[in-house]
């Protein structure tokens, strides 16, 4: 599975995990092998919950697609501002994050838990996806 592969911070989902959120209301996706990002449209507001691409296709290009596809299929179905939060340490996702417009907005002070047990910071970012 390409989550448990691609994920360290936060935890990778389970089956479940990803079963339940496809058949919530609100859920957004975009697929772009071999990668994903999901996430759910509340109100006017889209929340990116997690993106992957496998491993061993990083640094291709591919998460930026999926971002740009989750961004459109939010925008619609009424989003007009997308927000999430990474991992202070995931300085690739932070970086791609910026470089798609977000702006950081705040820390979630020892949010995750690495698998060593240290905590992390979460940054929460956001940004417009009107225009």
């Amino acid at each position: 599975m390409i989550h448990g592969r691609a994920m360290v911070v936060p935890r990778a989902w389970s089956a479940v995990e990803f079963e339940e959120m496809l058949q919530s209301p609100g859920c957004v996706h975009s697929v772009h092998e071999p990668g994903f990002a999901l996430g759910r449209v509340v109100l006017d507001e889209a929340e990116l919950l997690t993106i992957a691409v496998d491993p061993d296709h990083q640094s291709k290009g591919i998460a930026r697609l999926c971002l740009n596809g989750f961004h459109s299929n939010a925008r619609e179905i009424g989003a007009t501002r997308a927000l999430l939060e990474v991992a202070a340490t995931n300085a690739a996702a932070r970086g791609l994050y910026l470089s798609a417009g977000y702006f950081e907005d705040g820390v979630r002070k020892a949010y995750y838990r690495a698998p060593d047990g240290l905590r992390i910071d979460a940054i929460l970012m956001s940004k417009a996806l009107n225009g």
